[in-house]
């Protein structure tokens, strides 16, 4: 099919986590004949979520790009993440976009997230569209959620054109939408939406040279490392020789490159450089196109050229990474670079050093870290990584967001040691300021008194209180981003797991006083071996145990949580002795209470400064970092 520009539309979907993006997705997927009426695809749902832990947590975390074909035209579609810490996905797809559809549950109303991708909308240009979704809930409200939107439009507008914006209304479950709350029986409205509300790309297809900005990258076995962008400019077509433009802007700080086992430096791009538009030193690679792709589905194809305002993937050009530009022609210019906001929680990533090291991963040593992380660097571009002792100082957007890296890489085989997350300060004025964030608290009347009696503790500030239609209570909150860290867990055991919370990141502040936060003490075992149930029996009084019987113990691993405030070291490899002395009552089976098996987020918000958490491809275990009973003692002895 020979496309014009004006015949393809390029459109990101944009919301609030858990407000329909993806369901929506499906609907436009299987509506536009994209997949034959027998293939899987037509009976799957959250189709573009392809990764396990997006299936498992149920959200999106990586943008994906698809297309399908609708009346003449082409619809390029970005799914992109809901959730704050993966907003840097946001950020970086957006810029491939001429439009958004905004999609805000009936219920819910805006939501922190949905006012941080629209402003990143609209301060691009691009234009909106508003979907109502989920208007078949039993509490919908959908004139008040109408009347909110207005006023975050008027909040966050740009231009007054930004103002003028088409609303539909949709149930994306069931695959229908409408101008009002009369649906149709499928998706046709908000495909002719986009055709006709949404512009054309702004390009320009005469260009002798053209100009592609990475904005993803993915790869395979076969032709290795796909570069993913719109064209802004020209033409290009396959076997075409380009160039990479680099520029040295902000988000190259924090990536490095290891230069021997025990030696790392910055990356650094060397050679002379010419100034892009902005001002900046642009470093120059020269490559050639292998091949050229065009999206349909799910899939890609192979085509021989691509136009300016098209959404590509081409591979043989290995260098370039996102915010580069591949361009053609003599004299080629850099496209401006992607622009994100800066980290606000750091965490330490290090080789395993605990007694059991190496018995369960395949990936062990600092190097072996650092090139992964390295990899990481090249599509995470929220992330800031440098180096810190043995090991590196990971800085990322949100707990999820570092949570779900330490994950990935333990399914893919690595062994580490995770330290507790810390804030990255940032000194504005010469003031040391910490970062803040709007926490939405949704929560049902009986609980009220234990969520305002936990954030009262951590210092956190109301801002507004209501009642939502469906009867429970709604806070707004601006706390620190150190006191956020642990609360969701905390919220969730107060609450019986119903508590409903976002945040999204407000500033910054000057620093009050660092936050320390309150736990009782760990049970620590001062023996190393096999963990037993006759000693198990005896310690679960003491407190709350996270390991069963029979899996291995070192001096120095906690085993659980303590009733009293300080640490206290008990053995749980002690075996009952043998005699001749028989009761009734010791011949009894031992009953111990079920222990409680953390998981990587409860692990990670469990630790404190003096202590580490081993990660590896079959478990998780807390540790302090001073293994030595006697060293440790003397160590906080010292502190105090």
């Amino acid at each position: 099919m020979t496309l014009s520009k004006d015949k393809i539309r390029n459109v990101a979907i944009i919301a609030h986590v858990d407000h329909g993006k993806t369901t929506l997705v499906d609907g436009l997927l299987k509506q536009s004949h994209t997949f034959r009426d027998n293939q899987a695809e037509m009976s799957q749902t959250l189709i573009m979520d392809s990764g396990d832990q997006e299936h498992e947590r149920g959200i999106t975390i990586t943008a994906k790009q698809t297309c399908v074909y609708y009346d003449g035209y082409k619809i390029n579609i970005i799914d992109t993440p809901g959730h704050a810490d993966f907003s840097g996905e946001v950020e970086r797809t957006l810029n491939m976009a001429d439009g958004v559809l905004l999609i805000v549950d009936a219920q819910e109303g805006p939501m922190p997230q949905t006012k941080f991708v629209l402003s990143k909308a609209l301060n691009l240009g691009l234009r909106p569209v508003v979907v109502i979704n989920k208007i078949d809930k039993p509490a919908a409200r959908v004139n008040e959620v109408l009347s909110e939107i207005e006023s975050l439009f008027l909040e966050l507008a740009t231009d007054e054109l930004q103002l003028f914006y088409p609303v539909y209304y949709a149930i994306a479950r069931e695959g229908r939408a409408g101008k009002t709350t009369e649906l149709d029986d499928d998706l046709h409205v908000i495909f002719e939406s986009i055709i006709n509300d949404i512009p054309a790309p702004s390009v320009n297809p005469d260009a002798e040279s053209a100009q592609l900005l990475v904005a993803a990258l993915a790869g395979d076995n076969y032709l290795g490392k796909y570069c993913i962008g719109k064209i802004f400019s020209g033409k290009l077509k396959k076997g075409q020789s380009v160039t990479i433009l680099r520029a040295n802007n902000a988000s190259d700080e924090g990536s490095f490159a290891t230069t021997g086992a025990n030696e790392r430096e910055p990356a650094r791009n060397d050679g002379p450089g010419d100034r892009c538009p902005s001002g900046s030193m642009v470093a120059k690679q020269k490559g050639k196109i292998d091949c050229l792709f065009s999206y349909r589905g799910l899939s890609k194809e192979e085509v021989p050229e691509a136009i300016a305002g098209d959404i590509v993937a081409i591979t043989g050009v290995s260098e370039a990474n996102i915010g580069d530009t591949i361009a053609t022609g003599d004299n080629p210019e850099a496209l401006p670079g992607i622009e994100l906001e800066a980290p606000t929680l750091s965490i330490y990533i290090g080789p395993n050093t605990s007694p059991l090291k190496g018995r369960e991963g395949e990936f062990t040593t600092s190097r072996q870290i650092a090139e992964r992380l390295t990899r990481e660097l090249e599509t995470n571009i929220a992330l800031k990584i440098q180096p810190d002792g043995l090991g590196y100082k990971v800085s990322g957007r949100g707990e999820l967001h570092l949570s779900v890296l330490i994950e990935t890489m333990r399914r893919e085989g690595y062994e580490m040691e995770v330290g507790r997350p810390e804030v990255v300060y940032r000194e504005i004025d010469g003031v040391k300021c910490e970062p803040i964030e709007s926490l939405t608290v949704e929560v049902e009347p009986e609980f009220v008194g234990a969520v305002s009696q936990e954030l009262g503790v951590r210092k956190a500030e109301l801002k507004s209180q209501e009642l939502t239609a469906a009867g429970a209570t709604r806070f707004v909150y601006e706390i620190s981003t150190a006191a956020l860290i642990g609360l969701r867990n905390n919220l969730l055991t107060a609450t019986k797991g119903t508590v409903i919370m976002s945040s999204i990141a407000a500033g910054y502040r000057p620093v009050e006083g660092k936050y320390k936060p309150e736990r009782n003490g760990a049970l620590v075992s001062f023996e190393s071996g096999v963990s037993t149930a006759y000693a198990l029996d005896a310690a679960q009084a003491r407190g709350i145990l996270y390991i069963p019987p029979q899996v291995p113990v070192y001096q120095g691993m906690i085993v659980g949580l303590s009733n009293k405030k300080d640490d206290l070291d008990i053995n749980i490899c002690r075996e009952k002795q043998l005699t001749n002395m028989r009761t009734h009552a010791s011949d009894g089976a031992i009953q111990l209470t079920p222990y409680t098996q953390l998981s990587l987020e409860q692990c990670l918000d469990f630790l404190l400064d003096d202590e580490l958490l081993e990660v590896t491809p079959k478990s998780l275990r807390l540790r302090k970092r001073q293994l030595d009973p006697i060293k440790r003692k003397r160590e906080n002895r010292n502190l105090v």
